[in-house]
């Protein structure tokens, strides 16, 4: 099984879906190029530690909207020190200086130009990491608890792309996550804001998409 035109995903979501390792294995094991997604988030080392344990060199894929917080940038270099990393950084076309200086702070939730925003700072350089990276598997470290939409996924599915998107970690609880940590020796890190979600339980709109 080597294509997602072959994949049984019924199948696997009900045998491995609720196995991460196993899942981690199985994707990596159909021998396709696989990058990680992550943004450095609460919890994000859990998915970075499993996937890389197995394939070290997997490309680590981080669009950095250049909004984080000094925490999450210093939580990126440890965890890329610690695990090391094969670290792809993808930044929107323009720096968040020039941005601001002609278009102004970021535009609220409900301004019409947030969508222009995201597309900027979060898709456009997506899409430029896919076409670069050219992957067949897609890890990734969503979680069911995190929105409604993803609530509503499954650990294996094929994207619009046609990119097989594995989420490992999609029904762990927090509890889980942070004994993962706990376990393996993972740093954390809390401080973090996506100024493309603004709220929680809000869809970025990256998985929307993709």
């Amino acid at each position: 099984m080597s294509s997602a035109d072959t994949l049984d995903l019924a199948r696997v979501n009900a045998e491995l879906g609720r196995d991460a390792d196993a899942l981690v294995k199985w994707a990596l094991d159909l021998n396709q190029p696989a990058i990680v997604t992550t943004n450095f988030r609460p919890f994000e080392a859990v998915i970075l530690h499993m996937v890389t344990r197995v394939q070290p060199d997997v490309p680590i894929v981080w669009m950095d909207n250049g909004h984080n917080t000094e925490a999450t940038y210093r939580f990126a270099d440890e965890v890329t020190r610690l695990l090391k990393l094969n670290l792809r950084t993808y930044l929107p076309l323009r720096s968040r200086a020039h941005r601001e200086a002609v278009d102004g702070p970021t535009p609220a939730l409900d301004d019409p130009r947030h969508a222009a925003f995201t597309e900027e700072v979060k898709l456009e350089p997506f899409a430029r990491a896919l076409r670069e990276t050219a992957p067949k598997v897609w890890f990734t470290a969503l979680r069911a608890a995190d929105t409604a939409v993803r609530a509503q996924m499954d650990p294996v599915s094929i994207n619009p792309d046609g990119l097989i998107k594995v989420a490992p970690v999609l029904h762990w609880s927090s509890k889980e996550m942070y004994e993962y940590c706990k376990a393996h020796g993972l740093p954390n890190n809390f401080d973090y804001v996506d100024p493309t979600k603004g709220e929680e339980h809000r869809e970025c709109g990256l998985h929307l998409a993709h």
